[in-house]
């Protein structure tokens, strides 16, 4: 895999820094974890939905947690006692914990969650605050440049 050398932009871009170490950080593979499995889908223009596959997991065991533009779902299953323990000919269901954290845009807010027959539903919305909205400026005559 190759590494991109992001030294020059910031020669160039004042405060765009951590665009750079977000790149950094989607970059890197190695310590993503790959459970449990989900989806990310647009539907609509600022709306959003993860659904993550937690089969197994109740409402208590998950949580989850919007903060500086970071998005932790954590799945804690509970410690196993050896008085109920199962012997399984094969166990294809994971019975372990997580922790998956997703990068939010900006402005992007967790609008509710879900979960329904073993799918976390995670709804999310971009709402753009009105002093960033682009606005019309109407154009004046020269009249009124003149009075003032």
């Amino acid at each position: 895999m190759r590494t991109v050398d992001l030294s020059p932009l910031y020669r160039s871009f004042i405060g765009f820094d951590h665009l750079a170490s977000l790149m950094d950080a989607a970059a890197r593979t190695d310590k993503q974890p790959s459970f449990p499995p989900y989806n990310i889908e647009l539907l609509e223009e600022d709306k959003y939905q993860i659904t993550m596959a937690v089969a197994g997991f109740s409402e208590q065991e998950l949580s989850i947690e919007s903060e500086n533009n970071t998005l932790k779902v954590a799945g804690t299953k509970a410690q196993k006692s050896a008085e109920s323990s199962r012997k399984f000919i094969h166990q294809g269901i994971a019975e372990r914990s997580f922790e998956r954290k997703f990068q939010l845009g900006d402005h992007v807010k967790v609008i509710g969650a879900a979960l329904d027959h073993g799918l976390l539903v995670i709804n999310l919305e971009r709402e753009i605050p009105e002093a960033l909205k682009p606005r019309k400026i109407e154009i004046g005559t020269s009249k009124v440049l003149e009075n003032k």
